[in-house]
């Protein structure tokens, strides 16, 4: 039995089961009631230290908790092992503090079979973008996941994957990125709102205009295919890492959104 093993536990999380937990519960009691109108198919989370952007990412993940997904597809951009197109993890776990989760290898080689961009690439999973969110996703729906890992990719391609996802009612997706990096705090809250709007808006136009994301393939993927579907983007949070830090002149923006369909309440 093979297994995507841990490698920033200790780093960007815990490594240990019952501290893990303590964060998830400091996060629950420290963060805001949002009264929610939308069935959730999706999440944009970020995916830095738990530190720093733990609390943004955890909002999202709290409000899909009572969801019961078949599997969950995680999608993030590689930061250090370049590639062309995307990878799909055909281990057969993925390693978390909380224990092991099964991964859907049948559901990935069914997708390497349909799409030309995908295939499996060992080192592309040494990669914290995605490793970040599987113990939320332990902890909150405890069901199967697939990983995907991309590089050098043309957003549209993933639209077409995405597209496909959504037909099926039992796929729920995690699109995992970042906001602004190193600007000074009011650089870079003017860049962040300019992400933050296109986002909620769906407005690929107004993404080049300024929006930085290391995840913007997968943010721009989601857009377009959330118009296919006619899906509404709910704002949830947004912080900096200067909050931890207090440092002004230097900082990482990371904001969480819900995707899904309207139920009116």
């Amino acid at each position: 039995m093979t297994k995507n093993k841990m490698n920033y536990s200790g780093s960007f999380y815990p490594d240990k089961k019952d501290e893990l937990l303590k964060y998830f519960e400091f996060f629950n009691q420290n963060q805001q009631e949002i009264n929610l109108d939308i069935k959730a198919r999706a999440i944009i989370v970020p995916h830095a230290g738990y530190i720093y952007s733990g609390i943004v990412a955890n909002i999202a993940y709290s409000k899909i908790k009572d969801l019961k997904p078949k599997r969950v597809i995680v999608i993030g951009p590689s930061h250090r092992h370049y590639l062309s197109g995307a990878s799909v993890s055909l281990f057969d776990k993925y390693e978390t503090p909380l224990g092991d989760m099964n991964i859907d290898k049948e559901f990935g080689l069914d997708l390497i079979k349909k799409y030309d961009c995908l295939d499996f690439d060992e080192n592309a999973h040494m990669e914290h973008s995605t490793e970040t969110q599987m113990p939320f996703i332990k902890n909150y729906l405890d069901t199967k996941v697939l990983e995907i890992v991309y590089g050098k990719l043309d957003y549209k391609e993933l639209s077409n994957i995405l597209l496909d996802l959504f037909k099926d009612e039992d796929n729920f997706v995690v699109i995992s990125t970042d906001l602004s990096h190193f600007y000074s705090l009011e650089e870079a809250n003017i860049l962040d709102q300019t992400c933050i709007d296109a986002i909620k808006n769906k407005d690929l136009i107004k993404i080049y205009e300024g929006c930085e994301a290391c995840g913007i393939i997968g943010v721009k993927a989601l857009l377009e295919t959330s118009k296919e579907f006619n899906f509404e983007i709910k704002f949830l949070e947004y912080k900096t890492s200067c909050e931890m830090t207090k440092d002004r002149t230097s900082v990482v923006g990371y904001a969480s959104f819900l995707v899904g369909e309207n139920i009116g309440i």
